[in-house]
């Protein structure tokens, strides 16, 4: 299958994504805030709607909404937790605007597929040098934040006594939050991003690994995911996305009964 230009592609952004999807994600399941990731895909497929129907490119539409929406949560900060309603009501509007977007579009039916459940197989040369820009710039300011951002997430008290400001990090945290989920909705749509953000992520730290060790642990087991998955959707024929989504409810499954099994 390596022989085939669009496979090769497909493999190298699904290595530039499971990079910076499961740090990330191993952060999001930390702090309690993995719906976050939902929530901005929902608009971040509104806003690359938007930018398509403009004759703008998804990937600009989508990761602008997406950071806009970050700060905005953020900013709200504790204000917006356990509203189920009212996140539910701004979620099924944003889905709603990018399906009148989409109903504008002359290639409606092919724009929607793309970006509800992702295109991985026609990532485009081009969109790969995007992904390891903007996986190289995920990561440096992961790195910079890490340490600050583990305080407020383990001891935020404590930390805020000591001078980090909660709200700031929030932004900036929710910020490159969305970011890497316009990069992880190029492999698997606005609708399936848990499967690489949440998935490996909860798996690894069900498990009660380091921190350091946890976000590798976290970014090798998207990073195998997501492999196989291309892998096993060349043998079978079904769509590498269900793939990807099942391996990862399966690492899930599987790092709960060990964890069971050893007392974490």
């Amino acid at each position: 299958m390596l022989a085939y230009d669009f496979m090769r592609s497909a493999f190298m952004a699904a290595f530039f994504v499971s990079v910076v999807c499961g740090p990330v994600g191993w952060f999001l399941v930390l702090r309690g805030q993995s719906f976050a990731s939902h929530a901005l895909s929902h608009v971040g497929f509104a806003g690359a709607a938007a930018a398509l129907l403009a004759g703008q490119p998804a990937v600009t539409g989508f990761g602008a909404s997406a950071v806009l929406s970050g700060i905005a949560m953020g900013l709200a900060g504790e204000r917006i937790m356990g509203r189920d309603v009212t996140i539910g009501l701004v979620l099924s509007l944003a889905m709603g605007l990018g399906a009148l977007c989409l109903h504008f579009l002359t290639r409606s039916a092919g724009a929607a597929t793309s970006l509800l459940f992702g295109d991985i197989l026609g990532i485009a040369h081009a969109t790969l040098w995007w992904l390891a820009g903007l996986s190289a710039a995920c990561l440096a300011g992961l790195a910079l934040m890490a340490r600050p951002l583990l305080f407020a997430s383990l001891q935020p008290d404590v930390a805020e006594a000591k001078g980090v400001s909660l709200r700031g990090l929030d932004i900036l945290f929710l910020s490159l939050v969305a970011l890497a989920t316009a990069e992880c909705a190029q492999i698997t749509g606005a609708l399936l991003v848990f499967t690489l953000m949440i998935a490996p992520a909860a798996a690894v730290l069900r498990l009660g690994l380091a921190p350091v060790a946890g976000m590798a642990a976290a970014a090798g087991l998207a990073l195998a995911e997501s492999w196989a998955g291309l892998a096993l959707s060349w043998q079978s024929g079904f769509p590498a996305v269900f793939w990807i989504a099942a391996l990862g409810c399966g690492a899930c499954g599987a790092a709960f009964g060990v964890a069971r099994a050893l007392g974490r």
